[in-house]
């Protein structure tokens, strides 16, 4: 079993206000080990070095927390989860998140079953397309956070994630170093789809390696037009 230094991370989390405990470290010591092990049977990370796995992957993650408050018990969606990030990382560092995992991909959702059953953490893993999930109403504006990491170009993103988000929630964009310039073009996906002017919060992650969280509050509902199907949200971006 590869150990992957979690505790490296309490000292760096600390200074915004996480507590790693030990059941915490263990978790993700047992999430990298699984990553890399069915990495090797599918496709969920090109990361596999340990150390990348711990400072590209888990610290990345839980940077969320020092760009953004995440209340008790919110209700957060991770949309185009993949491998589990950022979502299954908060999970861990706060157990009293209430998780959806979206992806349109089942086979990374019995995965992150799999770690969730070896790890004592409850999460619901949706198999469902974005554009699908935010015209459902079980899922539409029914969220306190919607975020994503490395899914699409924001203004796609934006539509893809938006109408999950409850009026007064917020939706959460984890970008590198070129999520200012991809806010600047999302300026209108936001206006439409009800949100404020987004936030930007830059961090350096390791090294020179920078990392972007694009934030912004929901002010009214998404119209009911939005999100279209999947080939026009792609092809004709708002």
């Amino acid at each position: 079993m590869i150990d992957f230094n979690t505790e490296k991370l309490v000292p760096l989390c600390q200074d915004f206000g996480i507590s790693l405990d030990q059941t915490a470290l263990d978790r993700l010591n047992t999430y990298g080990n699984l990553l890399l092990s069915w990495n090797e049977k599918m496709n969920l990370t090109a990361i596999t070095e340990p150390c990348d796995v711990l400072y590209k992957h888990f610290y990345d993650c839980l940077l969320f927390f020092k760009a953004t408050n995440v209340e008790k018990n919110a209700k957060l969606i991770d949309v185009g989860t993949g491998a589990g990030f950022p979502g299954l990382v908060l999970k861990i560092a706060r157990p009293d998140i209430d998780l959806t995992l979206l992806d349109g991909l089942n086979k990374r959702l019995t995965f992150l079953n799999a770690v969730l059953e070896e790890i004592g953490l409850t999460a619901s893993c949706l198999h469902l397309r974005a554009e699908d999930a935010g015209k459902n109403p079980l899922y539409r504006e029914k969220f306190h956070i919607a975020c994503a990491r490395a899914v699409a170009n924001l203004p796609v993103l934006c539509e893809y994630c938006v109408p999950f988000v409850k009026v007064g929630g917020k939706f959460v964009a984890m970008k590198g170093a070129s999520g200012k310039e991809e806010a600047e073009s999302a300026q209108n996906a936001y206006k439409l789809l009800g949100c404020e002017k987004p936030t930007i919060i830059c961090e350096t992650l390791t090294g020179e390696e920078q990392r972007t969280f694009i934030i912004s509050k929901k002010i009214s509902q998404t119209p009911t037009k939005y999100p279209r199907i999947g080939g026009k949200i792609a092809k004709s971006a708002l």
